[in-house]
């Protein structure tokens, strides 16, 4: 309790509006559904762009909105907060086959009414084969087949769903307006010589473009009007309060914002917008001190605004971040457990110049995050070798509250990789968090920086040593390069490895391109593409290539229990000859059963080294493992590439969020004496317990991955007790270690779940104890009681580490 005294309480209105946002249980809402058809059956015979700008203009102006009686933020996502929508131009698939599943989850429940399904049911025909899952599919070629068949690429959400993992240009948002990009529209479109070919093409962008904005506009008028109209009926202070709404609504976002109030009601309702036109996750909202932190200090100078004020509405803002929502397929929640949005605000870091970034809103952000206490938005600290103390100090108050944030980045590793690639300095430097721990240039980034496909690396383990065959699904996924049976030595091993990771690194290729030539045909989104520059002056979305910048990478999964799987071939197999090949083979298909398998399998977890201590002996291999992917993924530029932007290639990315759990399941017995369908080590931390030297070993053994190339994110996950940070000796020894691993190890990021373990089983065996439980999932925090069980015991597992 002492440590929630630090920041202060909630005020009374926004703790009940806390409470009522926490209570509400969410539902499905087909209200955007029956939208979206409407405007798309009237428009059939209309352009891509231009069927997507009537609908985002249909939606904004007939959706239901509400103004709550406790926020002075406005703009709501559906018909009650929390609530889902539902976006049928990607799929109808998976709803239409969950309708009366959704309230049986183990984790994620969503509840749904007969009514709205009989809505969702009406809509159905119109959208059969016609959304981006079928056209997407249509297009993945023959030879695809089996990688979709079995999810192996997991490409559920990336069929299912918007892309988002991007932050768009919220700084020129407020310091010009939309009637600035508006006027650049129209100055473009005027200017086009209709007699090129791609004029066509663009004049219909910027067609579009203007009816949005305009759409954009007429919304925020909606809530203008909705709050003088209960300003009629209501008492002071209230009646003032919602006299300023209106005021500050029929403002912006169209018009450039002046005060604080101003500055953060257009960046929510950009924020909310954008989530209304498409449902991709990790729509963050990147550097929001540094963009925001003017309209503060001008409003403090000018005595116009206390900063407890500020602090409450930064308050209002993080609740209503929360009211945003996403139902996945069931399939889709084991690698996103928690219906996590990853809606990312960065703080900290350094100017384009090199200086600290700290200000005076920094220091209020994590004043305001120690009060609210949600999972979201999503925190992360920019870290660099002259970060303010104080505000190094005060970050690791708001650790010690147990939401697992903020999650620290390095400016020391990542700035020097961005130039590496091609950015400019002045851009690298103001490079954002964007969702978990991906990184992107704000306002010049396109889709999607990270969160392609998954590369499992561990299944893909014992496939090589299975001629090529899946041993889940029986299937051939790459030739065959040899069984392990009959193979004489460890470099033989790898050899098949290099050959199969470099044949499924393609495969994987072909069918994320597949996709995102459908998602450019199907999908384009318009606000967001006229948000990123520069589309607006190439006349381009941003999957045309219509960004400055256009990296992206997939998702390798599993890369401690590969790096241990390795090490347990490599010396109790082919060195010290303890366990021979077929043992191996027939307890690893048997899943280490009966006497023999469970003695194979105590030596395959005693006897090898394991990653995580600073052993070279294996943390070296995976390295090895790893450069045969990232050589061959170099190879292969996105499908943006020569049409634009700087960059248009692939790196690598631990990023794996929850999909650790999900990608587990699918993955029989491994050569680390893990058992089938147990989840696989998350991010790049160690595997469970297997960690014996505490958290300095760890860092080392992390930080000799080619953190350079895995440019997409290097996800840590550590584990530490509230009793072991009570002191303030250790919370010093904790930042130094922060600060080593930063600055002498080169490590790219580390975040901390401070929970014991002994809460986690009390919080399984008694949910209504412990409402309010959140954790550090992957690279997001997530209530713990919406958790799966199965992911619930994945975090209770983790090692706890000491200082």
């Amino acid at each position: 309790m002492e440590n929630k005294a630090h920041f202060g309480s909630l005020t009374p209105r926004m703790q009940a509006y806390r409470e009522s946002v926490l209570d509400k249980k969410p539902y499905i809402d087909a209200q955007r559904a029956l939208l979206a058809t409407e405007s798309y059956k009237a428009n059939v015979h209309q352009s891509p762009v231009m069927k997507r700008a009537l609908m985002l203009q249909n939606i904004l102006e007939k959706m239901s909105i509400y103004i709550e009686d406790e926020t002075v933020l406005v703009g709501n996502q559906a018909s009650s907060n929390r609530d889902a929508p539902v976006f049928p131009e990607y799929t109808l698939k998976f709803i239409l086959d969950e309708l009366d599943l959704f309230e049986k989850r183990d984790g994620d429940v969503f509840y749904i009414t007969e009514e709205t399904k009989e809505q969702i049911r009406s809509i159905a025909p119109f959208w059969e084969n016609n959304n981006l899952r079928s056209r997407g599919e249509m297009l993945i070629p023959e030879e695809m087949s089996v990688y979709m068949e079995t999810g192996f690429f997991g490409m559920e959400g990336k069929l299912n769903a918007g892309d988002a993992h991007i932050v768009v240009d919220y700084a020129n948002v407020l310091k010009k307006g939309l009637r600035d990009f508006e006027r650049r529209t129209r100055e473009y479109k005027e200017n086009l010589d209709l007699t090129e070919t791609e004029s066509i093409s663009k004049y219909q962008f910027y067609k579009a473009v203007l009816i949005v904005i305009e759409a954009v506009k007429h919304f925020a008028g909606r809530y203008a009007a909705l709050a003088r109209e209960k300003a009629e009926t209501a008492a002071e202070p209230r009646k003032s309060e919602l006299l300023e709404i209106a005021r500050v609504c029929d403002k912006v976002p169209y018009e450039p914002a002046e005060t604080f109030h101003e500055a953060v009601q257009a960046t929510w309702f950009i924020q909310l917008i954008l989530q209304i036109e498409s449902n991709g996750h990790s729509l963050s909202y990147g550097r929001f001190d540094q963009y925001v932190y003017p309209y503060l200090a001008s409003d403090l100078e000018k005595g116009a605004i206390t900063e407890d004020q500020a602090v409450e509405l930064l308050t209002n803002l993080w609740i209503k971040t929360l009211t945003i929502n996403k139902v996945r397929s069931q399939a889709h929640t084991f690698s996103s457990a928690g219906s996590p949005m990853y809606q990312n605000v960065t703080i900290g870091g350094q100017t384009t110049d090199g200086k600290d970034a700290v200000n005076k809103l920094s220091f209020l952000i994590l004043k305001s995050i120690g009060q609210t206490r949600l999972p979201q938005p999503n925190l992360t600290v920019r870290y660099h070798r002259n970060l303010n103390q104080a505000f190094m100090d005060e970050a690791l108050e708001v650790l010690k509250l147990g939401t697992g944030m903020p999650a620290f980045n390095s400016d020391e590793v990542i700035i020097p990789s961005f130039i590496e690639k091609g950015v400019s300095k002045e851009d690298a430097y103001n490079y954002s968090a964007v969702g978990c721990v991906e990184t992107a240039v704000p306002g010049k980034w396109g889709y999607r920086c990270t969160g392609m496909s998954y590369l499992n690396f561990p299944r893909i383990l014992l496939m090589v040593m299975n001629n090529g065959i899946d041993v889940t699904s029986g299937k051939r996924f790459v030739k065959d390069y040899g069984n392990f049976r009959d193979m004489e030595s460890f470099d033989e091993l790898m050899a098949a490895w290099d050959k199969a990771i470099r044949e499924l690194t393609r495969a994987s290729v072909i069918v994320e391109n597949a996709i995102d030539v459908a998602s450019e045909k199907e999908v384009p989104d318009i606000l967001c593409s006229a948000l990123t520059q520069d589309c607006l002056g190439r006349g381009k979305t941003i999957k045309e290539g219509g960004a400055i910048y256009d990296f992206i990478s997939g998702l390798q999964v599993g890369i401690a229990d590969m790096a241990d799987s390795l090490a347990a071939i490599k010396t109790l197999v082919f060195d010290r000859k303890e366990i021979t090949k077929d043992q191996l083979m027939d307890a690893l298909a048997n899943d280490f059963a009966g006497e023999e398998g469970e003695a194979i399998r105590q030596k395959l977890i005693e006897g090898a080294p394991k990653y995580g201590n600073d052993d070279d002996a294996v943390d070296l291999l995976v390295v090895k493992a790893y450069e045969s992917y990232i050589d061959e993924m170099k190879k292969y530029p996105n499908t943006r590439y020569g049409r634009g932007p700087i960059g248009g290639i692939r790196y690598a990315g631990t990023s794996s969020i929850s999909a650790n759990v999900g990608q587990g399941y699918g993955t029989m017995a491994t050569p680390n004496g893990r058992h089938a369908r147990q989840p696989l080590a998350e991010g790049c931390s160690p595997a469970h317990a297997m960690d014996k030297h505490g958290p300095t070993a760890v860092f080392k053994s992390v930080s000799k991955l080619p953190t350079h190339e895995i440019t997409g994110g290097v996800l840590l996950n550590q584990k530490v007790t509230p009793a072991l940070l009570a002191s303030r000796e250790n919370l010093k020894k904790l930042e130094l270690m922060v600060r080593t691993f930063f600055d002498r190890l080169e490590g790219y990021h580390v975040q901390y779940n401070v929970v014991d373990r002994a809460t986690l089983l009390d919080a399984q065996a008694h949910p209504e104890k412990h409402r309010d439980l959140i954790v550090r999932v992957a690279g997001y925090s997530a209530f713990f009681n919406v958790l799966s069980r199965q992911t619930q015991d994945d975090i209770i597992a983790r090692t706890e580490q000491t200082l």
